[in-house]
């Protein structure tokens, strides 16, 4: 088992990562009956979904000897409310100044786009990637 969650009312929940003992708390969001105080489960989604991308290439980039300290990313999301899903993912990779060649720009743009929780996206949602080195 990987976590343990429990359902705390009030439409939050309480996650434990089993391994660890880390705790996350999910609210709904404000315009979904909650109150917006915690993340929201499709925000996870696509929290999830950004530290997957710079962490596959933070696995190459070790492996590279290159450092991808304080890397910002900054993720935008976007619903639909027929059906109500995630409708768009905007992800921006801000590297800080490297001097990383073409070549090895695109090996690690390719690692980010091919990350499990990409692959594991359902098709229609739409993802924006965008590598600002």
């Amino acid at each position: 088992m990987t976590a343990s969650i429990v359902y705390k009312g009030d439409l939050r929940c309480e996650c434990t990562h089993l391994q660890s003992g880390t705790v996350i708390e999910t609210d709904a969001p404000t315009d979904n009956r909650g109150k917006g105080e915690r993340f929201s489960p499709t925000d996870t989604v696509c929290v999830a979904l950004a530290t997957c991308m710079i962490t596959t290439m933070g696995i190459r980039a070790i492996d590279m000897n290159i450092d991808f300290k304080n890397t910002k990313l900054e993720v935008t999301k976007y619903m639909q409310s027929e059906p109500r899903r995630i409708k768009k993912i905007e992800v921006s990779l801000n590297f800080p100044p490297m001097g990383l060649d073409e070549k090895n720009k695109e090996l690690f743009e390719k690692i980010g786009n091919s990350c499990p929780v990409l692959r594991s996206l359902h098709p229609d949602i739409e993802v924006v990637a965008n590598y600002n080195w």
